[in-house]
Parts: structure tokens; sequence; C-alpha cells
């Protein structure tokens, strides 16, 4: 069954979900990994945080993503096509359509804003 709303609990099964198959993926997996081993504990509930701010305007998150991510070095398209297809692999596996769309917007406004910092131009959408 899935979610038909965006809630805190439904948000943290999303990021759950999300960062599982991230860690598995084999051209997210190493990236992820080298930028947080040792701190996915403080990281998970940071991106609880971020998309309860996104999704429910909580302002819950506070931070600099843009930045966080322009420090990372090696990050290409491949990078962005594979983020992409697993956030709406688990958006839409887990919420209906209407919450699902909304999400899937979003993500692709980051990914937009990223590539532009990245690449100085957007060469990925959903």
């Amino acid at each position: 069954m899935k979610f038909q709303a965006v809630t805190e609990e439904s948000i943290r099964v999303l990021v759950d979900t999300f960062y599982d198959r991230v860690r598995k993926d084999e051209v997210l997996g190493p990236v992820f990994e080298e930028a947080l081993h040792g701190k996915w504990d403080e990281h998970m509930p940071r991106m609880y945080a971020f998309w309860s701010t996104v999704l429910l305007g909580t302002a819950r998150f506070q931070g600099n993503v843009f930045g966080k991510h322009m420090a990372l070095t090696g990050i290409r398209e491949e990078h962005f096509v594979r983020w992409l297809s697993l956030f709406k692999q688990t958006a839409t596996d887990l919420f209906d359509d209407p919450a699902s769309r909304e999400m899937l917007l979003i993500a692709d406004r980051i990914a937009g804003s990223l590539q532009l910092g990245y690449f100085g131009e957007r060469t990925v959408r959903l």
C-alpha cells in the first residue's frame, strides 16, 4: 500500500528507502560512502529535516545544501542520472501520484540547481 499523503513518518520511509538504494548503487554508492563514511548516523536526521522542510514547509533544516555539494569533487552527469532515477523510483514506489508528482518536481529543481553549479548548464532532467 502506498502513502497517500506526505507526513513526517512517510518522509522518513522515503529517505531511508532512497538512501538504502543509493548506498547499494554501483554509481552513487562509492561517492556517498566517500563523503559520508562514518557519518551516516548524523547525516540521516539532516535528510529527514531537509525533506520535511521542502515537502511540508517545517523549516526544520538549517544548512547550505548548495555549498556542501559544490565541495564534492568528481561529480559527473551520470551521478545525476542515477540520483534522479533512484529518487523517481523510490517516490513512485512509496507514494500515490499527487504526492509523488510534487516530490519529483522538487527533486528535479534541486538537481537542476546543482547541475548549474557543477557544469554551468542543466543536462539531466526527470
